[in-house]
């Protein structure tokens, strides 16, 4: 009997079967093909009865000796709380599938807002909706079970949805988390305001929504009000959205120029949406689809977007960099639609919409261009891509419209090849076995040649400066050019910057500019300063907000004016020869881009139509500065918000004729406005309406000042929305500047990533490589050389060695030794070398 009960308790105390909406898989974002169903929770009933072998065991458990007590009305016995307990225990598990019978309802009754929701959710099926309902951002559906598991919210069955909810201001936070683990967002919010609603034609219903933006991994540093971040590896880091496509060769087949070993041709394009910066690029691969690996290990994408239909290899390879911990995003897309010339077309679409002129054809107006001397870099610039780079850029171009980023596909301003003939491109086994880009331990930056080299002071001069390290120079004029550079820096560095000079008075001193001086100066102040390569490129996605406008545009002006403080130019304004302070050509070109006058001159205009305090304080009705024509709509609703409470304020004359009482006033309480304050023995009219009062006195709001304040708010809220239509028309004027800023901005990234090498150079006491000529042997002679990470770590612990090879003599060494001898280290020491001696001084000698 008591191994009967205890199984009994047993099963009481099991736990309850999950119902199947509650196993929810991995983000449905990763994966478009399955939407995320919004169905209304089922309505259960049970049905139990005991069977007679229960009731057996019940009267068994119940003492025989004893009488159960009768009820004085029925006469029937009365259970006792032990056979309450025992008969409780028996009775089956309600959630039980064999005993319970679901019933659900096949149309249930839908409030208005749930209306909106499944439209939304059809509209938006892989999307994760955060719905904007009050001071509050909610969820509804499977959409509310993910927010609660991911964000560590509650949610709970209201109405016919499951639901949960987040305040209105930890928005950024919660989209930032769950964009981090690979989901799609969506956020919903209301179209209109409280005020305009009242006055239109849905006053009676609910608000109306719309998806104002949408986030991915990729997108969210681009996204509005996004600015700043870095919470949880969404920040600093580059966030590459990269598409590959492929097609099968022929092995042999010399029309398509392929070599024996190669089974197919891949492209791909890869943009990073809030630097603008647009990689393209086409090459054989192997079956081990190795040059693939290379790029996306230098690229480290952030989203990758599969150009179906691809091979077994390179998916598998693809997917394997996307595993489920690396919150790598992947979907898929079809590019069967792309087919006698398609994907060029719909590119070519793009860039006449852009260009504002579609009657135009593309050709034509490339060849108008020429002949007046206008380079269009982004139209040429596609029109010379290979065809599965344009095939990759046009599924981009089609996944970014959603998002509404796809104009900065069409530029041309930071549209560049993955290689180009004047780079190397070091292998995936080279960037891992170097330890180029992150260490072998635990995979991190520290301990890196990366992180050894890297002094720079910026963010964009730190991305610049791994593109320089996993690509080095192969072109001798471009290494020289460099290296003039980085010398005149680092001799820069011990000068001081007073000049004498002799006058008919005596010898005068003034203050002469160094480089060095100036472009660490310069750089400091930028890196206190936002990120001005993604600000700019957010102001040309019309994403920014004021504050952050203002920030970026005056950083970019200080640091031109502080580097026209060195006498680049060989003439002065009157013609005349002067000497110059800069003598490198790449220094000197870098320098004239940066503080270009033109860039100086745009930036102080754009700063001169907007208010910097009402700025700080969001004030956006108060940003723009009307003057001489500009913003005629913000200037009309100006004044009618002046009329409105100049006609508000009048009606104080009118309350105090006709009280009697001359020094009554309009008082504002606890946000309430325009009251008027009486004792409590004054009468007032009978439809005056009592606000709130004190032991003393009674605050009222009399009709016409109720009338005047509604017209006041539906003015202001007219206004808002009129500044807020000029300033999406402000950012979109951006738009022709935005290549002269971009060039501003990769200029100052490249004299960072210079000032950073001979920073480097200058303290480690590397010098300048010599290089032989081409009529010379192959060969490479180190003297003294030292491993630059381990050098960094031992510091006067590490033992130099020489090398010593030569094509035409000892071209081949044997290293042998014990375990942990150094070999490895030894012959990872002259890779190292090699690949900073074709980026800057270091210490070794090339003869």
């Amino acid at each position: 009997m008591v191994k009967q009960k205890q199984q009994v308790i047993s099963r009481f105390f099991a736990p309850k079967p999950k119902s199947p909406s509650s196993s929810s898989s991995f983000s449905t974002s990763n994966h478009p093909q399955n939407p995320i169903p919004l169905t209304p929770p089922s309505k259960i009933t049970a049905t139990a009865s005991l069977s007679s072998s229960k009731r057996l065991r019940s009267s068994q458990l119940s003492s025989p000796s004893k009488k159960p007590k009768l009820s004085p009305h029925t006469q029937n016995p009365i259970p006792s709380l032990h056979e309450k307990f025992v008969q409780k225990l028996l009775e089956p598990s309600v959630t039980s599938t064999t005993d319970v019978n679901l019933s659900i309802s096949s149309n249930p009754k839908y409030t208005p807002l749930e209306q909106q929701v499944l439209e939304l959710k059809a509209k938006y099926p892989d999307v994760l909706l955060m719905i904007e309902v009050g001071y509050k951002y909610r969820f509804f559906g499977e959409d509310a079970e993910i927010a609660a598991r991911v964000l560590g919210i509650y949610a709970h069955i209201d109405h016919n949805f499951m639901t949960a909810s987040i305040p209105t201001f930890r928005l950024n936070v919660h989209v930032r988390r769950l964009v981090s683990v690979g989901y799609k967002v969506g956020v919903v919010k209301q179209t209109e305001t409280a005020a305009i609603k009242s006055h239109g034609s849905n006053r009676l219903g609910p608000f109306s929504r719309g998806l104002s933006a949408l986030y991915t991994k990729a997108t969210l540093e681009a996204a509005e009000e996004m600015a700043g971040g870095g919470e949880e590896g969404c920040g600093s880091s580059s966030n590459y959205l990269i598409c590959v496509v492929e097609k099968g060769v022929v092995v042999g087949d010399r029309e398509c120029g392929v070599e024996s070993g190669f089974d197919v041709r891949i492209g791909f394009v890869a943009v990073e949406i809030s630097t603008g910066d647009v990689v393209f690029g086409e090459f054989n691969d192997n079956v081990m689809r190795m040059a693939l690996e290379g790029v996306v290990l230098s690229l480290s994408p952030a989203e990758v977007l599969l150009g179906e239909p691809l091979s077994k290899q390179t998916e598998k390879l693809l997917l394997s960099y996307a595993g489920p911990t690396s919150s790598v995003r992947v979907e898929r897309a079809s590019r069967n639609c792309f087919k006698d010339g398609g994907a060029l077309a719909e590119v070519m679409v793009l860039c006449e919409n852009m260009g504002g002129d579609s009657s135009t054809n593309v050709q034509e107006r490339i060849t108008e261009n020429r002949a007046q001397g206008i380079h269009c870099l982004g139209v040429e610039g596609i029109m010379e891509m290979p065809g599965l780079a344009v095939q990759a850029l046009a599924l981009i171009t089609h996944h970014l419209k959603q998002f509404g980023f796809q104009r900065i596909l069409c530029l041309g301003a930071s549209l560049r090849p993955f290689t180009s003939n004047i780079e190397m491109t070091l292998s995936a086994n080279a960037l891992q076995q170097l330890e180029v880009l992150r260490n072998n331990s635990d995979g991190s930056e520290t301990g890196s040649l990366l992180h050894a080299l890297n002094r720079t002071l910026t963010i964009f001069g730190s991305r610049l400066l791994k593109h320089w390290v996993t690509h080095p120079l192969c072109d001798r004029n471009s290494i020289s050019a460099r290296l003039d550079a980085v010398c005149e820096i680092a001799e820069s560095m011990d000068k001081q910057n007073v000049c004498v000079i002799d006058s008919e008075d005596g010898c005068a001193a003034i203050a002469k500019p160094v480089i060095s001086d100036v472009l660490s100066s310069a750089l400091t102040t930028l890196g206190r300063s936002p990120d001005i390569q993604r600000g700019i490129t957010r102001i040309f996605h019309r994403t920014a907000t004021a504050s952050e406008f203002i920030a970026v545009i005056h950083a970019m002006l200080h640091a031109g004016k502080q580097l026209q403080q060195l006498q680049i130019r060989g003439e002065d304004d009157n013609g005349d020869l002067q000497e110059m302070t800069v003598h490198s050509a790449l220094l000197r070109r870098l320098l004239l881009t940066a503080s270009s006058p033109t860039v100086v001159s745009h930036a102080a205009k754009l700063l001169s139509n907007l208010n910097k305090d009402a700025a700080d304080q969001k004030d956006i009705q108060n940003l723009f500065i009307v003057s001489d024509g500009q913003f005629p709509e913000v200037a009309t609703a100006q004044t009618t918000v002046q009329v409105a409470n100049h006609k508000l304020d009048s009606l104080i004359d009118l309350y105090r004729k006709q009280l009697g009482v001359r020094n009554l006033d309009f008082i504002s309480v606890s946000g309430s406005t325009h009251l008027i304050e009486l004792p409590l023995n004054v009468k007032v009219p009978s439809n005056w309406v009592k606000v709130n009062s004190t032991k003393k006195t009674i605050r009222y709001h009399p009709p016409e000042v109720m009338e005047a304040l509604d017209e006041l708010l539906l003015a202001k809220e007219e206004l808002s929305l009129a500044c807020r239509s000029a300033w999406d028309s402000f950012l979109e004027g951006f738009s022709k500047y935005y290549a002269e800023f971009q060039a501003s901005v990769q200029a100052l990234a490249a004299l960072d990533c210079l000032h950073s090498l001979a920073i480097i150079s200058r303290s480690k006491n590397y010098v300048r490589p010599i290089f032989v000529e081409d009529s010379e042997s192959v060969q490479i002679h180190i003297h003294s050389g030292r491993h630059p990470v381990l050098d960094m770590i031992l510091q006067d612990s590490f033992v130099p060695n020489d090398t010593n090879l030569q094509a035409d003599g000892e071209y081949c060494q044997i290293v042998t030794g014990p375990n942990m001898g150094g070999k490895s280290c030894y012959i990872r020491q002259v890779a190292l070398l090699a690949i900073m001696a074709q980026e800057f001084d270091m210490m070794l000698s090339l003869k």
